[in-house]
């Protein structure tokens, strides 16, 4: 299964795809970081978010895309900007059919180091072992996309398999 994963947010926006199957390492296929620049009008921002995403779903044409689910925080314009990026990497992947799982942080966490409160050094260090990289993937927003994905994949990305059987008239 190859998988997508995006760490929304709209200044810098962590990107990931990894191929794999439940209970094997997975392969890491590539990893980016789009950036908006907070000088730009919003409207402006979401659309390019929303091309470079189009662009990065036809170029590694994933089985599936898993997106973070924001969380509460105390700086709610930081949510809004999370959020409205979230949206646009859903909106992205259903535009190309594809099926969307939204995993929280300490879902993440907990299926990529065991532990659902892991700090950030902790998720780079286990993305870059469980890759097999050489060096930890820059910057936390690309690893923390990484991890994503990883954790679509260990989880049987079920509902993504359903959805895709769906598409090619496997379920009725």
């Amino acid at each position: 299964m190859r998988v997508l994963g995006v760490d929304p947010g709209l200044t810098r926006c962590g990107v990931g795809v990894v191929e794999g199957v439940p209970g094997r390492p997975c392969t890491l296929v590539a990893y980016y970081v789009i950036y908006t620049d907070p000088q730009d009008e919003l409207p402006t921002r979401l659309l390019h978010l929303d091309r470079n995403l189009t662009d990065l779903v036809a170029e590694h044409s994933p089985d599936s895309v898993a997106v973070e689910r924001v969380f509460s925080q105390h700086n709610v314009r930081t949510v809004m900007g999370t959020a409205q990026a979230g949206a646009v990497a859903v909106l992205t992947a259903a535009r190309a059919g594809l099926p969307v799982q939204m995993y929280t942080p300490s879902e993440v966490k907990a299926a990529v180091t065991g532990s659902g409160q892991a700090d950030k050094a902790q998720m780079t260090a286990m993305v870059t072992r469980l890759l097999r990289l050489s060096e930890p993937p820059r910057p936390a927003d690309a690893a923390d996309a990484l991890a994503l994905a990883i954790c679509h994949v260990w989880r049987g990305g079920t509902r993504a398999k359903v959805a895709a059987a769906a598409r090619k008239g496997g379920y009725r």
